[in-house]
Formats: C-alpha cells, sequence, structure tokens
C-alpha cells in the first residue's frame, strides 16, 4: 500500500508562479488514502481526555465528523459569517489580502469543556488561531489541534505556540 503523501496531488505554480499547491481531494477520492487520513490523525488523539471536536468548514468538517463518530463525540461546526441560524460568536482574521469572518452558535462550547480542533492544512494558521480564540471566549479549553498537512514554510504553528499541535503530512516548503 502507498504512504498516505503519494496520495496528494502536488500542483505546481498555483494559484501562482512559485507556489505548490496540495490537494486533498485527490486523497478524498481514494478509498484507501481516505480511510488512511482519517485513521492517522484520530491516532493523534490516542489517550487523550476531550469533550467535543471542532471543526472549520468545509474540509474541517470532511475530517472532523468521523473522528467524533468514531471517538463518540460531538461535532461543533465553525462557519463564514452569516451560514449559522441562532446566536454566534464571531471572530475576524487577516487573510492576505483582507479579512474574513468566521462564527460558532454561541452555546456550542460549554464553560470547561475540552476541545481538539480538526481540519485539513495548516498555511499561515490564522483560521485555527481565530477559532481557538472563540472556543476559549465561550470557555472551552483547546487541548489538541491535529491537521491532515501542514505548510511548514508559511510558519503557520507560530500562531498556535502553546497549544498541541500535531500533523500528519509536512512540506518543508509553501
Amino acid at each position: 500500500m502507498k504512504k498516505l503523501e503519494e496520495y496528494v496531488r502536488s500542483i505546481p505554480d498555483f494559484p501562482e508562479e512559485g507556489i505548490v499547491f496540495r490537494d486533498v481531494t485527490s486523497v478524498l477520492q481514494d478509498k484507501d488514502s481516505l480511510k488512511m487520513s482519517i485513521d492517522q490523525m484520530q491516532e493523534n488523539l490516542k489517550g487523550l481526555d476531550f469533550d467535543v471536536i471542532v471543526g472549520p468548514e468545509s474540509r474541517g468538517f470532511i475530517f472532523g465528523v468521523p473522528i467524533a463518530y468514531n471517538l463518540n463525540k460531538a461535532f461543533i461546526p465553525v462557519r463564514k459569517k452569516g451560514k449559522l441560524p441562532c446566536e454566534t460568536v464571531e471572530m475576524e482574521y487577516a487573510l492576505e489580502y483582507g479579512t474574513a469572518t468566521i462564527e460558532m452558535h454561541k452555546d456550542s462550547i460549554k464553560p470547561g469543556q475540552k476541545v481538539v480542533i480538526i481540519d485539513d492544512l495548516i498555511a499561515t494558521g490564522g483560521t485555527i488561531e481565530a477559532i481557538t480564540k472563540l472556543i476559549e471566549q465561550l470557555g472551552g479549553e483547546v487541548v489538541k489541534i491535529v491537521f491532515l498537512m501542514e505548510l511548514e514554510g508559511l510558519k503557520g504553528r507560530e500562531k498556535l505556540k502553546g497549544y498541541d499541535v500535531a500533523s500528519v503530512i509536512k512540506y518543508a516548503g509553501k
């Protein structure tokens, strides 16, 4: 069987010259690599005491929900502004060009809950940094953050200092 890294399609010069785009859809399109990715991400949670899994749309949903199901945990979605129907808390964060805002339901995290964040990729770390702030604003404690892939050259971990961060696949560049 191939290693998980071999299933990730790398597309040079996308979205701009000099960038190598790491395409997670090639992992999702193959039953073996999809199972391997979920299993290997979940392995990072072995023996960890936690209450809920949080994942940002959309790929955090793809990986977070099956892990939550496997471990009999609740899953809390983080959405783009305006997508959740009940009272929310929101956080704005910086993008390469401009800003974005994410939201969670105000009642999604209970004070004292131990939270794991699951997502497909860490690049600059801005989205996950904003999610950690929302969780803590609601009284939760982030006990682990797990990514399928990490672009080490973008130094996203620096925004997540003080958190337990794990990545299944690490790429040295951007």
